[in-house]
């Protein structure tokens, strides 16, 4: 071949021109884009183009795509045409020549030309021991990855990584995403301590592996929170529920936020729950944050009526409401257009002040507090809303005379609505400069955060004091008539605690206890749900010996029952159970290690789909190269909801020991959940009470796809009685909700003190023993093992019938339930 460039250009124009019509098109029109190079570098680009194009038609498209763009914005066209070339040293390359091609103007930009090299060839490394994790670090924004700090800030990230893929052989594609993050939030050495944990967590389970790089995993969360800098809110719960009790009276359900990278630690709510960062910067800035925010709970900033005057003065007939019922806050803040972010700040700055002067009143300590952490100023616009609002809390010091909008908000009459109208008038009479979403966050103060950032339940009119945990919510029946009673307004809303005591006209009993009792004969009518509410099941008439079509409604409502402080007497009043139960499960996690055959990619070869491949391969035919082994550890795929049976009669006094069934059912279910965090296993929660056929109540208080936090235990301190026990229609449900369950072996287990029965089953106690009877024979069609955990000691007649021999435990101390309920699982789970 000729050594001279232009004969060299034309050469592989006239191959192209031969070969394809495309290559050649695009190569002709990038050609303008290089007219100020040398003809040697041009010949070289244009035979690097062709060999990219015969080696991989797309890579070599997209090189000749790319090149008059990065001609234009990079130049050094020698360089990214030599790095290119590296492409051509393995199949596959041209998602990763792609992505490298994208990526190298902004890598200039941020490191230099010399360490944009350095990244390619990093990349390049990679690319050819794994084609996807080269995409996926071309892909990577380079910004992010130097994080400011040049190629060296690149290599921490970089550096562990390759330690780790040479070491272990972890495919950087799943870790280098998360590593960023992770690097950000816990620096270089807690980054290492992660990246070892997630490739021994890899090796024992390629889905649980790739959880955890994705930060998803409850084994990545628990690692991440273990090694988090900072005071870290998991191991002071219980403190921050005392100090908040101690200050309003109530304990407010706390349950933990999202892991975020760097600061600030915001503390969020939806009008029901605080949920709190799982680290502040120290422990001053945290009380700081959870007085603040309780006091907006509790003085009333999402209080239902001061959201519908404050809708009201904006010009909406009412508050927009989302699918939850959630009040949403954004058409309040369009109104000003770009400068919603900036009215915003003024907005959340006027009400913080209005209820830190309210909680000052309560905590004496909470101004000094706030003005110990406003110490460092934002620079840029924030700074200036930064010092308004260190100048309010001086006001509240008693450093400066309140006037104007402060003097206003501090008056007793002043809410919400106040807020608004004052932010207004900072508004419109402020020169504060312009603050985009970008800044916004700096402008709170330590301690503050936006109000509004996520959608709220409306709080009821007036504040209204949590049950204390041996009281029982509706001992004082209601004198108001239930037509008189507000419809349901959101999700949290539970009717069936409203109800006052009737007369029944079944087995239920008087309010619908789970034991059967003489009826009370009532003949009194009533009117049935709407036909819109609620999902319709079947039931089943063993009289008729046939199914009543869309006979029940099972609706799905939320407890809103808390009490936190109550699960944790529980759980330490347990904890040597616990501590029993945990050496227990340590024996049943898995071990054992089995082979997978025909793998993309293993630890060894799979020596007959190698055989295979080659034959096939020699035949003409295309196979996929499914040529390897690898290991992975057994694990049991089992998944469990326990469905717990909230009758009345759970509130009655234990005959074999102090305190009520409803505490040792408290017990029972949170060393369940305690335990099956341990075990690993996918589970579920729910609670079900019934009354009438039209209006079976199921509770979810624990989703499969969720980790046990102290928002769910909250829920499982406060469980109360209500009502009847339909439940077959409540069976029939959590076997649609097993759907939600990606575990292939599952397990319904109920949890009941006494027979199926409702307000309407007509005296008649076989109706609804039938009806359950084919509500479990329906869920064993589905793959779906029931089992029984009665604490009824009269129960085996029944029970035996409509569960069947083996399927079914009656435990006649009630005292030992909380022992025997995980126990009684881990038994069946080891049957699975």
């Amino acid at each position: 071949m000729s050594q001279d460039p232009e004969a060299q250009l034309a050469l592989v124009l006239s191959e192209l021109k031969e070969w394809s019509f495309v290559a050649h098109r695009d190569l002709t029109a990038a050609l303008p884009a290089l007219e100020a190079c040398t003809a040697q570098t041009v010949a070289r680009w244009a035979q690097t183009g062709r060999d990219l194009f015969l080696h991989d038609r797309d890579g070599g498209k997209a090189f000749l795509r790319a090149s008059p763009g990065l001609a234009r914005d990079v130049g050094a066209v020698d360089v990214w045409t030599e790095q290119a070339r590296g492409f051509l040293a393995f199949r596959g390359s041209w998602k990763a020549l792609t992505a490298y091609l994208a990526g190298f103007p902004e890598a200039v930009r941020v490191l230099g030309l010399d360490d944009a090299r350095r990244w390619g060839d990093v990349g390049l490394e990679w690319a050819r021991r794994h084609p996807e994790s080269g995409a996926v670090f071309f892909e990577t924004n380079v910004a992010e990855l130097a994080a400011g700090r040049g190629f060296a800030g690149a290599w921490e990230v970089l550096g562990a990584l390759a330690d780790l893929a040479h070491e272990r052989g972890l495919p950087a594609s799943l870790a280098l995403p998360g590593a960023i993050k992770v690097r950000a939030l816990l620096g270089t050495e807690g980054l290492r301590a992660w990246l070892t944990r997630g490739a021994d967590v890899l090796k024992a389970g390629r889905l649980r592996g790739e959880a955890f790089f994705r930060l998803e995993g409850s084994d990545s969360d628990e690692a991440l929170r273990a090694v988090l800098p900072g005071f870290r809110t998991a191991e002071h719960e219980r403190f921050l529920a005392l100090v908040a009790r101690a200050a309003f009276g109530v304990t407010p359900a706390l349950a933990p936020a999202g892991l975020t990278v760097g600061p600030p630690a915001f503390v969020e709510t939806d009008g029901r729950v605080l949920f709190v960062p799982p680290a502040f910067p120290s422990r001053e800035q945290a009380l700081a944050a959870l007085l603040h925010h309780a006091g907006h709970l509790h003085f009333g900033t999402y209080e239902q009526g001061a959201i519908e005057r404050l809708f009201a003065m904006a010009g909406m007939t009412h508050p927009p409401l989302d699918a939850d019922q959630r009040v949403t806050w954004r058409p309040l803040f369009a109104l000003f257009g770009a400068d919603l972010v900036r009215f915003q700040v003024l907005f959340d700055l006027c009400e913080d002040f209005r209820i830190d002067a309210r909680v000052q009143a309560l905590m004496p300590n909470h101004v000094p507090r706030l003005c110990a952490l406003a110490t460092t100023r934002p620079e840029g616009p924030a700074g200036a809303y930064f010092d308004l609002a260190r100048h309010s809390l001086q006001v509240l010091a008693g450093q400066v005379p309140p006037s104007g909008p402060w003097a206003r908000l501090l008056a007793p009459e002043a809410d919400l609505t106040t807020a608004w109208v004052e932010a207004r008038a900072l508004y419109e009479g402020s020169a504060l400069p312009a603050l985009s979403l970008a800044c916004r966050d700096a402008a709170y103060l330590p301690g503050r955060s936006p109000n509004h950032a996520r959608p709220v339940y409306p709080r009821a009119t007036g504040r209204e004091e949590a049950p204390e945990p041996d009281a029982d919510p509706r001992a004082t029946p209601t004198t108001e008539p239930a037509a008189a009673r507000p419809a349901p307004v959101s999700a949290g809303h539970d009717p069936d605690m409203e109800l006052p005591p009737e007369d029944t006209s079944g087995s239920g009993g008087r309010v619908g206890v789970g034991k059967p009792q003489p009826a009370a004969g009532g003949t009194r009518r009533r009117r049935l749900q709407p036909p819109g509410e609620g999902l319709p099941y079947p039931e089943w008439d063993y009289r008729d010996n046939t199914y009543r079509r869309d006979w029940t409604r099972v609706l799905e409502r939320a407890l809103v029952e808390r009490d936190l402080a109550c699960a944790h007497a529980l759980m330490a009043r347990h904890a040597p159970v616990l501590q029993r139960l945990k050496r227990a499960i340590q024996a049943e996690k898995p071990r054992r290690v089995a082979p997978q055959r025909r793998q993309t990619e293993g630890e060894e070869l799979d020596l007959d789909a190698a055989v295979e491949y080659v034959a096939d391969r020699r035949t003409g035919a295309r196979p996929t190269p499914r040529i390897y082994r690898r290991r992975r550890h057994l694990v049991r795929d089992t998944g469990v909801l326990l469905l717990a049976d909230l009758s009345t009669s759970i509130m009655q006094q234990a005959a074999d020991g102090e305190g009520r069934v409803v505490d040792r059912m408290k017990a029972a279910l949170l060393l369940f959940a305690r335990a099956l965090e341990e075990v690993g296993d996918y589970y579920a929660i729910a609670g079900f009470a019934s009354k009438y056929r039209d209006a079976v109540s199921y509770y979810p208080i624990k989703d499969f796809a969720r980790r046990l936090t102290p928002e769910t235990e909250a829920m499982l301190g406060g469980l109360s009685g209500r009502l009847a026990t339909r439940m077959g229609a409540a069976i029939r449900h959590a076997c649609v909700r097993f759907g939600e369950s990606p575990a292939a072996r599952r397990l319904l287990l109920i949890l009941s003190d006494g027979r199926p029965a409702d307000y309407d089953d007509g005296g008649d106690e076989r109706y609804l023993h039938e009806d359950t009877r084919m509500a479990v024979k329906e869920a064993a069609e589905q793959g779906i093992h029931a089992f029984c955990i009665t604490l009824d000691a009269s129960g085996s007649p029944y029970l035996e019938r409509i569960f069947g021999r083996g399927h079914f435990l009656v435990i006649d101390r009630l005292d030992d339930l909380p022992r025997r309920l995980p126990q009684v699982y881990l038994r069946l789970r080891r049957g699975a």
